[in-house]
């Protein structure tokens, strides 16, 4: 079949497109510029460094500045795929395209969508955890109805103090969003928050806005399953033994990098695949994220587990 590549590339851009809209942390992205992606794990993220305003001088004129502009290499460490196979009898040529639009955008509607969300809600609360001397992080907390509130203002005002005056983003579980709704009652402000690529109206205190989150995405620490090992079959990702739950998660939007790519699609038909008479697709997706040392106070997370004591 000669346009089973034409296929592939239209799938691959278009699950990479609904990605970025599904996902809630989807916003991240659009700190990585214009990235260079040719394949692989290996990307390169545009930097631009600047120096600051001096003084005019009425006889010299202006002070000389610098601008830079480089790519800087990254490597995605978030290599994750599967294989899916449809039997020819299933599906024809004609359908084909529909068939497996279908299924690979369920796959990424409710698998990898979420592994992607975890994983970075997972990396940032880690990267808050490791700035020196916990300032922006706060453990042992059990959400109450009476302190919620403060303790979310205390936090968006730590990475104000820090020098972050654009926009916040909070990420918070579903029991703590809950209190906090019962905190306001009728009063509770809204702010707008784009999920699932539609801009929808989401509760927010001091303007920042909560966007709820399912606890298992809420730790600061993920298992990932290989697909094949014993009890690992199911694939996707668990709470890991030693990651703690994570009451919200606050983050400025300046600060995070992520990067999510399908790598090239292959797509085989019955004729050409080896192992089954049966269309066949290769799914993978490599994905990360960073944060600039110069950006992680930009990040604060609150645990509701004491702090490990190593």
């Amino acid at each position: 079949m000669a346009n089973t590549l034409a296929y592939a590339v239209l799938f691959q851009q278009n699950l990479d497109k609904a990605a970025i809209q599904q996902a809630r942390t989807g916003w991240m992205e659009a700190n990585a510029g214009k990235v260079i992606y040719k394949g692989g794990k290996e990307i390169k993220i545009p930097k631009l460094s600047m120096q600051g305003l001096g003084d005019y001088d009425r006889s010299n004129g202006f002070v000389g500045g610098d601008v830079t502009f480089e790519y800087e290499t990254k490597q995605m460490t978030h290599d994750r795929g599967r294989a899916f196979s449809i039997d020819e009898n299933d599906v024809d040529e004609t359908n084909f395209v529909v068939t497996a639009s279908t299924i690979m955008g369920e796959f990424q509607r409710t698998k990898v969508v979420p592994e992607i969300d975890a994983t970075r809600i997972a990396a940032l609360a880690t990267m808050a955890m490791g700035v020196s001397g916990d300032t922006q992080v706060e453990y042992g907390y059990t959400p109450s109805k009476a302190t919620i509130v403060d303790k979310i203002k205390a936090g968006i005002k730590t990475i104000r103090e820090a020098g972050f005056e654009g926009d916040l983003v909070c990420y918070v579980t579903y029991d703590a969003a809950m209190l906090v709704s019962q905190f306001y009652g009728d009063k509770l402000a809204a702010a707008t928050f784009a999920i699932g690529g539609v801009d929808t109206r989401v509760p927010a205190i001091d303007g920042v806005p909560l966007v709820e989150m399912t606890s298992n995405k809420m730790v600061t620490k993920l298992k990932f399953n290989d697909g094949k090992s014993g009890g690992q079959e199911k694939g996707g990702f668990e709470k890991d033994s030693k990651g703690l739950d994570l009451n919200f998660l606050i983050v400025a939007k300046e600060a995070p990098i992520a990067v999510q790519k399908t790598d090239n699609m292959r797509i085989f038909d019955p004729n050409t695949n080896q192992k089954a008479r049966a269309w066949a697709m290769d799914y993978r997706k490599f994905h990360d994220i960073w944060v600039p040392d110069n950006k992680l106070n930009g990040l604060f997370a609150n645990i509701k587990d004491s702090k490990p004591l190593s």
